[in-house]
């Protein structure tokens, strides 16, 4: 066989190197290389401070299960699912502790997961399990995706768990917060490392040892030995220098200066990866705080209202059945707000007094009539009897719609 000159031999390469992102460069700058943990994160106060105070809102609030019948909305009170959700879960867990442990691995893991022990078709339990002890095995199809749960190495399938996920990305894990906002988090760690280390030196300044004469290695470490005691905080509290030996104390770096500045700032933008403004955590906070830490707390319960939908109903009682928090306790306001938003709904017929009373968490007074205008004309919606207190004269509106119905028959014939 004749050689081809066209033809060049292969090249053969070794893999490029994949660069480092500035990023990865400065965790390993700061001495984190493997980047920050879920144990690292909760080590962080603001970071601990926000879950806690997510978590907390969102045990506080109800679940409910809901039917559509004919197009109007009915309540299901005697349903099996709300106690494991609101109450007992039928784990070693409450409803509460249950919540604020998904709550933490939605931010902070690979997601919130919690095993559904069903017995022959019914709910029987819910059972947390920690993220760190489920493993995901997704498919390499990006169109088609899918995946199995293993726990311990013993394999499950997606519809035997209770998944809620924060920005995923192939429906099986979440990104956590310290993976996406890495930087942002280490240099907050590195600075309560810090602080920690300027606590264990006691609060003394750093400096440095000047001498008119030469030392000998003898003196160097005695110095040394003396000064590791003063920074150790034990019962040692002075160093005693010889004649010609003095003590030269150093500036403070920026850094340490800057220490309690450095603190708020890292304090309000871990806060915005939350969605909120650090005053709901410090205090002060505004009514415009409010409303975004509402809708923060809104945006999570849309991701567990959605998860519940998909794993907690039957295939049956998709579309006609669906879960969702009463949230009446966040949205409520404060008394002023509600009690102007009470007038409003009164004045409009939007709502009656009972039910403003019962909103309230207040007994019903059985008053059922509706104002119809002309200051103090009432209408009862289940008699039909109108009275107006100021004639003290009642009348059905049955009647009257058969009277005018008569009335506009005869005005036709003539």
């Amino acid at each position: 066989m004749k050689w081809q000159w066209w033809k060049k031999k292969e090249e053969v390469r070794a893999d490029p190197v994949p660069e480092k992102t500035v990023e990865e460069i400065i965790l390993e700058a700061l001495g984190m290389g493997g980047g920050i943990t879920k144990k690292t994160a909760m080590e962080i106060p603001t970071v601990s401070g926000c879950v806690e105070k997510l978590a907390g809102t969102v045990c506080r609030l109800p679940i409910k299960l809901y039917k559509k019948v004919d197009g109007k909305v009915e309540e299901v009170l005697d349903d099996p699912r709300l106690k494991l959700l609101n109450d007992d879960t039928g784990d070693t867990l409450n409803s509460g502790e249950f919540w604020h442990s998904m709550i933490e691995d939605y931010f902070l893991g690979k997601g919130g997961f919690a095993y559904i022990n069903r017995r022959k078709g019914a709910f029987e339990s819910l059972h947390y399990v920690r993220e760190e002890d489920v493993s995901v095995v997704s498919n390499l199809d990006p169109i088609f995706k899918d995946y199995d749960i293993l726990v311990l190495g013993e394999r499950y399938y997606p519809h035997d768990f209770l998944k809620i996920k924060r920005k995923t990305k192939d429906g099986a894990e979440s990104i956590p917060l310290q993976k996406e906002y890495g930087l942002i988090m280490a240099v907050a760690y590195a600075s309560l490392l810090f602080e920690e280390t300027l606590v264990k030196r006691g609060g003394n300044k750093r400096g440095f040892i000047e001498s008119e004469g030469k030392l000998g290695e003898d003196a160097i470490t005695a110095i040394k030995n003396a000064w590791r005691n003063l920074y150790s905080n034990n019962t040692e509290n002075v160093v005693v220098l010889n004649k010609g030996v003095s003590f030269k104390e150093s500036s403070n770096t920026s850094v340490e200066m800057q220490l309690n500045e450095n603190k708020k700032s890292n304090a309000e933008e871990l806060c915005k990866l939350f969605g909120f403004s650090v005053r709901i955590l410090t205090g002060g906070a505004t009514a415009e705080d409010r409303k975004e830490f509402i809708n923060a707390v809104v945006r999570i319960l849309a991701d567990i209202e959605a998860a519940l939908d998909r794993d907690l109903l039957l295939e049956k009682e998709k579309g006609v059945y669906y879960f969702a928090f009463d949230t009446k306790e966040i949205t409520r306001g404060s008394q002023e707000e509600r009690y102007k938003a009470y007038g409003e709904a009164l004045k409009s017929n939007f709502l009656q007094i009972d039910e403003v009373r019962a909103m309230e968490d207040m007994s019903p007074l059985g008053f059922n009539y509706i104002k119809l205008g002309l200051n103090d004309v009432l209408l009862d919606p289940v008699s039909g009897v109108i009275y107006t207190p100021n004639t003290n004269a009642t009348a059905d509106l049955g009647s009257m719609k058969g009277l005018a119905n008569l009335r506009g028959g005869e005005k036709d014939e003539d």
